[in-house]
């Protein structure tokens, strides 16, 4: 198997009308966080079946497919990363290729993060999670949300310990992709672990976090406690 079949395979299902939705829709434009990345148009369940046809791609070849300048060629790489993952008998050979390709910016959207880095580096930093707080303190946004967002492997078996760590140090991240993911981290702590979690860490950030974080982070507390919330005014001690 070839990266070259794989692009020929993606070909057949691009579209030139959504390939010019989805270069809005990821912020593509001067000054954009996805400025400069290019579409040809292809859906996620059309990636992700072509990714399922060649899962044994090699890894040399996955690799070919992240570094290419088309979107949903490294969405399909990363993608079939994620199925070789769990059986691979070299698990460090792919978080490595991860790694890399994050540190050459070549996962470089919310997307390319979300839908696979908990699968990966979520997974292999399970028992030693250094390097996540190494990444949450980068200069790339895209390394910072990778840190947090991967933490939900941890949160789904219920613990929240580095979720809560990551997001009180990532609360004040000037970025708004940042404040999404850290209220998204925190709503999940308290739907998947204990509610608690998160109220006695609202009752201490609330107030002065980011509106964007405090919203997600609220979306499914009854609603008079989202307004509570919503209504905390910082008082200095």
């Amino acid at each position: 198997m070839k990266s070259s079949q794989v692009i020929d395979e993606l070909q057949t299902y691009a579209s030139d009308a959504d390939a010019a939705n989805l270069a809005w829709f990821f912020k593509t434009g001067p000054g954009q966080y996805g400025e400069g990345d290019q579409f040809i148009g292809i859906k996620v369940p059309n990636i992700r079946k072509v990714a399922k046809e060649y899962r044994v791609l090699p890894l040399a070849e996955v690799q070919k497919l992240i570094e290419s300048p088309i979107h949903e060629h490294r969405m399909t790489g990363l993608i079939i990363l994620t199925m070789q993952y769990p059986t691979s008998s070299d698990k460090q050979a792919i978080f490595d290729v991860y790694i890399e390709q994050l540190k050459k910016r070549n996962i470089n959207n919310w997307d390319l993060v979300d839908v696979t880095c908990r699968a990966i580096v979520g997974e292999h930093l399970r028992e030693n999670r250094e390097m996540l707080y190494v990444l949450a303190k980068s200069d790339n946004l895209w390394e910072r949300r990778t840190a947090i967002v991967s933490t939900f492997a941890y949160v789904a078996t219920g613990d929240p310990s580095t979720s809560l760590d990551l997001a009180e140090l990532l609360l004040y991240d000037t970025h708004d992709l940042i404040h999404k993911a850290v209220g998204w981290t925190l709503r999940e702590v308290g739907k998947c672990c204990d509610r608690k979690l998160l109220t006695d860490f609202l009752d201490i950030h609330a107030a002065d976090m980011p509106r964007t974080a405090l919203r997600y982070a609220i979306e499914h507390l009854p609603e008079p406690m989202r307004q509570h919330y919503l209504g905390m005014k910082y008082t200095s001690s």
